[in-house]
C-alpha cells in the first residue's frame, strides 16, 4: 500500500484547521512506522505541563493565534534530531509560515534529508467547522476522533490504545475556528505557493471517511516514490 525507502519517508501534511491532518498523520504513522510530529500537540503539551513557555502560549492559542516562529522552529529542530525520526517523519502543523518553511529547508539540508512531498488536504469551510466542533482526542495516545465523522469502534474506548479518557481543545469554538481559517489563508497559504514552486506540492481531496482519504494520500505517496526511483 505504501512506499518502502531505505532512506525513510519525509512528509509535510498541510491544510486549513480541521481538514484531518492529525488523523491522516496517525494512519501514516501506523502504516509506515514514521514519527508523527504535531507542532500543535507539542505546544499543548507545554501548556499541560505548566511550563514557562506554556504559560505564555495558553492565552495566544485560546484566542486562535499562532505561536511565535522562533519558538516553533526551535522545538521542531530539536525534535527531528531525535533517534525515533531516523526512519522518517510526518510534519503536521509545521511549517505554518514561509519563514518556518525556509527554516525547515535549512534543518533538512543539515541532516542530508529531502522532503518526499507536501500534501495539502483540501476540505470546504462548512465541513471544516462541523468537524472541529465535534472533534475530541484520546488523552492517553493522542488519537483524534469526531462525533460525526470518525467515532471509536467501541463507544468511549480508543481504537489504538484502549484509553477511556478523552478531551476537547479549549480553542475549538466557532469564533476561534473562523479566525484560524482566515489566519490560515493570510499567513499559511503562502507556504502552499512556496512548495508548489519547488515541485513538492500535492493536493488531496479531504472529503470522505478516514479510510478513503488515506487511500488517496497513499496513492500520491506511491506516485511520488515511483517518480523519484
Amino acid at each position: 500500500m505504501f512506499v518502502d525507502k531505505k532512506t525513510g519517508v519525509h512528509l509535510v501534511l498541510t491544510g486549513a484547521p480541521g481538514t484531518g491532518k492529525g488523523t491522516q498523520a496517525g494512519v501514516l504513522k501506523r502504516e509506515l512506522g514514521l514519527c508523527h510530529l504535531s507542532a500543535g500537540e507539542m505546544l499543548r503539551e507545554e501548556i499541560r505541563k505548566g511550563t514557562e513557555i506554556g504559560k505564555k502560549l495558553e492565552p495566544l492559542l485560546a484566542k486562535g493565534n499562532f505561536a511565535p516562529d522562533e519558538l516553533i522552529i526551535e522545538m521542531v529542530s530539536k525534535r527531528i534530531a531525535q533517534s525515533d525520526c531516523d526512519k522518517g517523519f510526518i510534519l503536521d502543523g509545521f511549517p505554518r509560515t514561509v519563514l518556518q518553511a525556509e527554516a525547515l529547508d535549512e534543518m533538512l539540508i543539515e541532516r542530508d534529508i529531502k522532503l518526499d512531498a507536501v500534501i495539502e488536504i483540501v476540505v470546504p469551510d462548512n465541513i471544516i467547522i462541523e468537524r472541529i466542533l465535534g472533534r475530541y482526542t484520546c488523552v492517553k495516545c493522542g488519537e483524534n476522533y469526531s462525533d460525526k465523522f470518525y467515532k471509536p469502534e467501541v463507544a468511549g474506548v480508543c481504537d489504538v490504545c484502549g484509553g477511556t479518557e478523552f478531551s476537547k481543545r479549549i480553542d475549538d469554538t466557532c469564533e476561534t475556528i473562523e479566525k484560524r481559517i482566515q489566519k490560515y489563508r493570510d499567513v499559511t497559504y503562502p507556504t502552499i505557493k512556496y512548495y508548489e514552486q519547488k515541485g513538492l506540492l500535492e493536493k488531496v481531496d479531504g472529503n470522505g471517511n478516514v479510510g478513503v482519504v488515506a487511500e488517496r494520500i497513499a496513492k500520491v505517496i506511491g506516485q511520488r516514490n515511483a517518480e523519484i526511483c
